[in-house]
């Protein structure tokens, strides 16, 4: 394995964190319109508390497919096509996250709102829970054959393990999402959702537990890569206990960095479990690594220089936007549901 390899590696896991960490509020606060919200008015705070940014984190998304599609293509030919209808499904609720806000914008009936509404609020819950599925079938592992072609059934994509990775990682999003709440937003709807939080923290421990333990059982992290996997595990259970701590203490900062932290120290376990590889068949053997996948020195190069230039700059804009929309948010208008 290169170092070029590694690097790549490296930075799709770190793009995915950014990924998950940005758009992970984004998913949290589309939920939390069907969780806190109790009229039209506050639902209009809640989309208007996202409304400058949700579409610049989905990019990160794109960012990390597309990385992953240049810098290892076999890798990407092998998860998009055996994870095509979880994949197909994730991309319809972000198409229904992302038509909600215009829609709803433009409807002139309360009706119209509603429907818009409860439609954000599914997409932002199916998007996170599908990701969280795929990403723990990945680390299970799957049946692939020697071509690196995923030959699986229903209960290799569905079942008890995918399913606890996909509500552990829906549950975080929902957490995040009330933190940037408690942050961005004043009155009731912050009361409500530091309350809510107070509630759901300790259900997140308890997901954690069975998490753990399933991913004990189910994978190899604990026999291949036992003190990097237990490092980890144990960071994130901290950084839950500090994200729990700033909801009951009224640290809004504190929790928001926290629950962020969380859902980066969950993508950076699931990268540290597959290495070295990229995917994990229940045949050894048949497993794909990273020196397999990767594309020739000559394009990685390449793109280490492009990354080295324009990834930057998109930081630099994507710091500013937040700088610029730092204030909480205030409606001022009000439009009735009834």
């Amino acid at each position: 394995m290169s170092s070029l390899q590694l690097l790549w590696f490296f930075l799709i896991g770190l793009l995915f964190s950014v990924f998950f960490f940005l758009e992970g509020f984004d998913y949290g606060v589309g939920m939390s319109l069907r969780v806190i919200a109790r009229n039209e008015r506050e639902r209009g705070e809640l989309m208007q508390a996202i409304g400058p940014h949700w579409d610049g984190n989905e990019v990160w998304l794109i960012t990390a497919g597309g990385a992953m599609f240049a810098s290892f293509p076999y890798w990407y030919a092998s998860l998009f096509s055996g994870f095509y209808i979880i994949l197909f499904l994730t991309l319809f609720s972000l198409i229904l996250r992302g038509v909600s806000f215009e829609f709803r914008a433009h409807s002139e009936s309360a009706a119209g709102r509603k429907l818009w509404g409860w439609t954000l609020s599914i997409g932002s819950l199916g998007a996170p829970f599908l990701l969280g599925m795929m990403f723990t079938d990945l680390v299970k592992g799957m049946p692939l054959d020697a071509n690196g072609n995923i030959m699986g059934g229903f209960s290799d994509y569905v079942n008890l393990f995918s399913i606890v990775g996909g509500v552990a990682v829906t549950l975080l999003c929902l957490l995040h999402g009330l933190n940037f709440i408690r942050l961005k937003l004043t009155g009731d709807l912050r009361q409500r959702a530091q309350a809510v939080t107070k509630v759901l923290y300790p259900v997140l421990f308890v997901g954690l537990v069975a998490f753990a333990g399933l991913l004990m059982w189910q994978t190899d992290f604990f026999t291949e890569r036992p003190i990097s996997s237990w490092i980890l595990l144990v960071l994130i259970v901290l950084l839950s206990v500090v994200a729990t701590y700033g909801a009951y203490r009224n640290k809004e900062v504190l929790s928001f960095i926290a629950s962020g932290a969380t859902l980066i120290g969950v993508v950076a376990l699931l990268f540290n479990g597959l290495f070295p590889r990229v995917m994990v068949g229940n045949d050894p053997l048949h497993s794909i690594l990273i020196s397999q996948a990767s594309s020739t020195s000559y394009t990685l190069g390449v793109m280490t220089i492009v990354a080295a230039i324009f990834v930057p700059i998109v930081l630099a804009y994507t710091i500013w936007s937040y700088f610029v929309f730092n204030q909480r948010v205030r409606t001022k208008k009000v439009v009735s549901d009834k």
